[in-house]
């Protein structure tokens, strides 16, 4: 790709301050690189921050790229976002602009898994409150529950909800699961029990969300399917926020209706300051952080940086939006 100027990349929501670090900036030819730390969904404060800028860096589906941003960011000619999917970009759109988006191999299941069972486990006995109680000087406020002879319910059977299928057979439950493609072959080949969508909700113990979020999934788990589950039941989302209605998902952990939920993903992102999620007493939630970890982050800002690169040398690679 020819430039008649130096290319500005603007990298978004840094939140750790370790994107510098991790991606080879510097072996992009006359490039200014400039790291934000800090996070913005305001529309108007999205165009303003990027009308400058040659090519984004986007961490997953933090920033919409919709039709709209697009179309008001002249400069843009290219997007670079971790994974193999964003459904924050409007890739058409994206396209009809001649903006490339390149991807990445994606982040690896067990960082993402290991943070989805550490959440079962923390919920379900309860640490978070048992933390606090031992900050405050205090001890035991509370009786935590076995998993063993409980059923894991796991609302997607992919790869990272095979993963946790493994988890929760090696912590003695029984695993049942559910999507709209899920066949009785295919569930018994990861020891899982194929159900109907209801039967799920009715009996999971512990009900874990894996799957992508889409136009067919977005909104999937809403009063009704809340409304079927077990008063003693938990559910755990670590794949994405707009996947669970959050009107409906606070009302039931305010009334009790369900024992409570842990939780990584939101939407949006980040929470407001005065979300019930931060402050409700049966829930634990986390700041998305599923993928955050070293390995993760190495080999997304490499990618990221590789994708730019082959971009400028006019071959790119990873291209979503082809």
């Amino acid at each position: 790709m020819a430039l008649t100027k130096a290319l500005s990349i603007a990298v978004l929501d840094d939140y750790q301050g370790v994107a510098a670090s991790l991606g080879d900036w510097a072996s992009l030819p006359d490039a200014r690189t400039v790291f934000f730390s800090d996070h913005t969904s305001d529309r108007e404060q999205v165009v303003a921050r990027l009308s400058p800028f040659d090519v984004v860096v986007a961490m997953r589906e933090r920033t919409a790229f919709d039709a709209e941003t697009i179309a008001r960011l002249p400069n843009l000619k290219m997007i670079a976002t971790l994974g193999k999917w964003n459904a924050a970009i409007d890739m058409e759109a994206a396209k009809n602009r001649g903006i490339v988006v390149s991807g990445t191999d994606g982040g690896g299941l067990y960082g993402p898994a290991a943070l989805t069972w550490g959440l079962v486990l923390a919920i379900t006995r309860h640490l978070f409150a048992e933390v606090n109680s031992v900050r405050a000087g205090g001890w035991q406020v509370g009786v935590g529950v076995d998993l063993d002879g409980k059923t894991l319910g796991l609302l997607g059977l992919g790869k990272l909800g095979t993963v946790i299928a493994g988890y929760g057979a090696a912590f003695g439950m029984r695993c049942i699961a559910w999507s709209q493609n899920l066949t009785p072959e295919r569930a018994a080949a990861a020891g899982v029990e194929a159900v109907s969508k209801d039967d799920l909700f009715r009996r999971a113990d512990v009900l874990s969300v894996h799957l992508k979020l889409s136009e067919r999934s977005r909104g999937l788990v809403g009063a009704r399917e809340i409304a079927l589950m077990k008063p003693s039941a938990y559910l755990v989302n670590t794949s994405r926020g707009p996947i669970v209605d959050e009107a409906a998902l606070v009302t039931a952990l305010q009334s009790r209706r369900i024992a409570g939920a842990a939780l990584d993903v939101f939407d949006p992102e980040p929470l407001a300051h005065d979300h019930p999620f931060r402050s409700l007493p049966n829930v634990l939630a986390t700041p998305h952080v599923g993928y955050v970890t070293e390995n993760t982050y190495a080999m997304a800002y490499r990618q990221m940086v590789d994708d730019i690169t082959a971009w400028c040398s006019g071959a790119p690679i990873r291209v979503l939006n082809p």
